[in-house]
């Protein structure tokens, strides 16, 4: 049988379900209707229901969805069930930020080791994770099975750092750096830019 190819506006939405099962299962939630789960996602419940029946059916009708056991699944969908190590470069203020955070274990990633070139930070560690100087990163990257690197450098290093985290192996890229980053054609990367998010917020408002 031929696979399903799965739309990738459904993959998307699999991470917004995510998170607001999440949000249910800290509330003490233990059953939630495709209804109030597309109020939560802001999506109508026909969008939810025909995103699961890619992967099966997961409710229960007069029910609802088990909100642990969909959590349970969806990860495995978006293939999260072992926890991928990240490392962050940069321990700036946004890098201090991400490491002072404590959610990222439940979308799947933990920030293992950061790197950076300042002497008064090397060899300190930031919420159990050890701040390592940023001349080693391409060996510690490779050493530590690092996949996932996360850049939160000034602009001007920006490029330099994510040619050398593929150089060290990485294959996915999440940059805070507002400029256009070039690697490798298979390496996956995505950038968040406060300055335009804030922007389109002053444009909305």
């Amino acid at each position: 049988m031929k696979p399903k190819t799965i739309p990738e506006e459904t993959i998307g939405r699999l991470f917004l379900y995510l998170r607001a099962l999440l949000c249910l299962a800290r509330e003490g939630k233990e059953t939630v209707s495709s209804q109030k789960l597309a109020e939560a996602c802001h999506v109508k419940p026909t969008i939810i229901r025909k995103d699961f029946s890619y992967f099966g059916e997961f409710g229960t009708r007069g029910v609802g969805y088990d909100v642990n056991q969909l959590i349970q699944e969806i990860r495995h969908i978006l293939n999260l069930d072992n926890l991928m190590k990240a490392a962050l470069i940069g321990v700036g203020n946004i890098g201090m930020a991400l490491l002072n955070y404590t959610g990222f274990e439940e979308e799947g990633f933990k920030i293992t080791v950061a790197f950076d070139n300042n002497r008064d930070k090397i060899g300190k560690k930031i919420n159990n994770v050890p701040i390592e100087d940023v001349a080693h990163l391409e060996s510690m990257l490779q050493t530590q099975g690092i996949q996932l690197g996360i850049i939160a450098v000034p602009e001007s290093a920006a490029s330099e750092i994510a040619q050398r985290l593929a150089q060290g192996g990485v294959k996915a890229i999440l940059s805070f750096a507002p400029c256009q980053l070039i690697t490798s054609d298979n390496i996956q990367i995505a950038c968040v830019d406060l300055a335009t998010e804030m922007a389109r917020l002053v444009y909305y408002l």
